[in-house]
């Protein structure tokens, strides 16, 4: 048994217009599978697939506080299309944001609600990764939650340093995970979290206990409306364990 990340979980005060903006920005379609749920992915896309990590919007009514642990970097392919991009964002309602990022070749954004983004110089190590670079987290121990996720996942891990740690799909397609050291702490609920899904066969709890044994834990939370785990890595990260697909 193993898990594959499918999507990251959004919390937005206005899940359709956040999502107009995301799907903008990325190029994607938008679908909704409920009131207060907006489901962003690639046109044409057959979920779930490696090729691309898909975002889901969520209605709740808490605005944000605090800078997101969870962000996404997305990628260029010249400092033209860097600046192009960002220009276009801009129009579409990110403004520039400081998170104490200094002088660097990168653009840090905002999206209309505040949450934070990175518009990367060109790379080719992101070369075909589609729009999104990476989704990147915050951590105190790269190194840690690298490994967790490692085993959590049948993703590849391809580097780990002191401060950062990336992993990508087994199949060398799509956006990597990475884990960036970082000297914030967390501070209640993440507003982005990742979501992951068993493969179809799978057993559901067992999974879960699977992913207890290598150090997730259950946060405390009201489980009686929802389908789907809730767990946390072993840094506090909430991320839903999804039924197999």
């Amino acid at each position: 048994m193993t898990t594959r990340l499918v999507q990251i979980n959004m919390k937005a005060r206005d899940d359709s217009a956040l999502g107009r903006f995301w799907a903008e920005a990325l190029g994607w379609g938008v679908d909704s599978e409920g009131p207060g749920v907006t489901n962003l992915e690639p046109v044409g896309f057959a979920y779930p697939d490696p090729t691309a990590v898909c975002i889901d919007l969520v209605a709740r009514p808490e605005p944000k506080t605090s800078k997101n642990r969870v962000h996404l970097d997305l990628a260029t392919t010249s400092a033209a299309h860097q600046a192009e991009l960002v220009e276009r964002l801009k129009a579409l309602g990110a403004t520039l944001a400081d998170v104490g990022q200094g002088d660097v070749p990168w653009t840090v954004m905002a999206d209309p609600e505040g949450n934070e983004f990175c518009v990367l110089e060109p790379r080719p190590l992101y070369r075909d990764t589609g729009p999104i670079a990476a989704v990147v987290v915050d951590c105190a121990d790269p190194g840690e939650l690298a490994r967790f996720w490692d085993e959590a996942m049948d993703w590849t891990l391809h580097e780990v340093t002191d401060d950062h740690a990336r992993m990508r799909s087994a199949k060398g397609v799509g956006p990597y995970l990475e884990f960036v050291r970082t000297p914030d702490t967390k501070s209640g609920w993440n507003r982005v979290h990742l979501d992951v899904r068993p493969y179809p066969g799978d057993d559901l709890a067992a999974e879960a206990d699977r992913l207890r044994a290598l150090g997730a834990t259950d946060p405390a939370l009201d489980r009686s409306a929802i389908h789907w785990t809730v767990l946390a890595d072993p840094e506090g990260n909430e991320f839903c364990l999804l039924s197999p697909r």
